[in-house]
């Protein structure tokens, strides 16, 4: 049964589920961390929750397990299964059903009633379990915590009651928001508990790895709404080691075009502003107030005028890099200036008669355009970059596909 599956620790779940399924390029004898034995149990584990999404393959160097999810079939989700399996034992399931029982008249009870009104629903039973005051106490502060129950205090005297329940959302509004929203996975519990179960929605790109930084997020989120500071392990993959650093959160963003999440922090020690991805962060453990949140959110905000990404300034010298590109249509595509008026996020776009026009901007990485320039390729006349190594690259690569077709006489 589920309350018997002791995940006391989701980041080992949540770094299988990466390395070996989301990845799926180790393989059981590359697995060094621990034992065998501890990757197998864990295996079981997560095949237990995924199994109909496994799939493998063999080469030289093993077996290697991964995941195989189509979105045009599958519609949620299934990720979010790792957060619906959590650690409980025989006793925490028999206090919480006697707690809500206890106060589901919606009545206000302190510790000691209702201590007292639980041993009276044990001595039903030959063989009780017997809670003591402080396990009923953590268990009641617990539920609070969550939102279940609401306390107040009245004297020396804390007094608990059950949270009122309020209406879900509609359907349609859970189902889009469990599978776009960050935190995703609130909106796929609630879901749960509805009965309309048609699936009213479809992805194309369906980006569903983030689940598993779910609880990293929500921490990061909360932190941010609070205005304090955070200390976050990251695991540096390429080097294999874990570093401890203390930095102020101050906006999450999220990429449209891969999925992959970052929070933009500032940090103390190097005094600039950077960006982390979150399936890098290990642990993030709340701190206290960040006296200078406001200033450092209203500099980051500056400083978005010139990011295309989330690249930003490693350099003293504050050096911007330039970048502009003269694009050609025929009179029936205006949707091609359309598409560059409604994609870019920064920059402007300059009008050069009827039939061209031309997008210039000043950044602080030219290279995180090149992917969005490359989509222009066929309509691009003209283009010019401040970092000229990044151009002539950008120049070689286009030659090279020339070459690769045919058309070299075509330039």
């Amino acid at each position: 049964m589920a309350y018997n599956e002791l995940i006391k620790n989701f980041n080992k779940v949540r770094d299988y589920m990466r390395d070996f399924y989301i990845y799926g390029f180790k393989s059981r004898e590359a697995y060094t961390r621990k034992s065998t034995r501890s990757y197998d149990d864990e295996k079981r584990r997560i095949e237990s929750w995924l199994g109909e999404y496994m799939k493998f393959r063999q080469d030289a160097d093993g077996k290697k397990v991964f995941l195989s999810i189509d979105s045009r079939v599958t519609r949620h989700n299934p990720l979010y299964k790792a957060w619906k399996t959590k650690s409980f034992t025989d006793g925490d399931i028999t206090l919480h059903f006697i707690l809500m029982d206890i106060l589901s008249d919606g009545q206000e009870r302190s510790l000691m009633d209702i201590a007292s009104l639980v041993d009276g629903y044990l001595t039903a039973f030959e063989q009780a379990r017997v809670f003591d005051a402080a396990t009923i106490r953590n268990k009641l502060n617990e539920y609070v915590k969550e939102g279940l129950l609401i306390s107040r205090k009245k004297g020396k005297t804390i007094l608990y009651r059950r949270a009122e329940e309020f209406e879900l959302p509609d359907t349609d509004v859970l189902d889009f928001f469990s599978e776009i929203a960050p935190c995703g996975v609130i909106g796929s519990f609630l879901r749960d508990k509805t009965k309309d179960r048609a699936d009213h929605f479809a992805f194309k790109h369906h980006y569903i790895t983030g689940a598993m930084d779910s609880e990293v997020l929500c921490t990061i989120l909360e932190a941010i709404h609070e205005k304090r500071t955070i200390t976050v392990e990251m695991i540096h993959r390429k080097k294999d080691h874990i570093t401890e650093t203390k930095v102020v959160p101050l906006r999450v963003m999220l990429s449209v075009q891969s999925g992959r999440q970052y929070i933009m922090v500032y940090v103390p020690h190097f005094k600039r502003i950077t960006a982390y991805r979150l399936d890098s962060i290990v642990t993030v453990k709340k701190g206290e107030p960040a006296d200078r949140f406001d200033e450092l959110r209203d500099k980051l905000l500056g400083m978005q005028q010139h990011m295309w990404g989330v690249a930003t300034d490693s350099r003293a010298s504050n050096r911007m890099e330039h970048i502009e590109f003269t694009v050609q249509y025929a009179d029936g595509e205006q949707h091609i200036p359309r598409r560059l008026e409604r994609e870019k996020r920064i920059g402007q776009v300059e009008y050069l008669g009827e039939h061209a026009c031309r997008f210039s901007a000043d950044v602080y990485d030219a290279s995180e355009l090149i992917p969005w320039i490359r989509t222009f390729i066929c309509r691009i006349t003209d283009i010019s970059i401040s970092n000229k190594s990044l151009e002539t690259q950008f120049k070689e690569d286009l030659q090279a596909m020339y070459e690769m077709y045919g058309l070299e006489g075509e330039k």
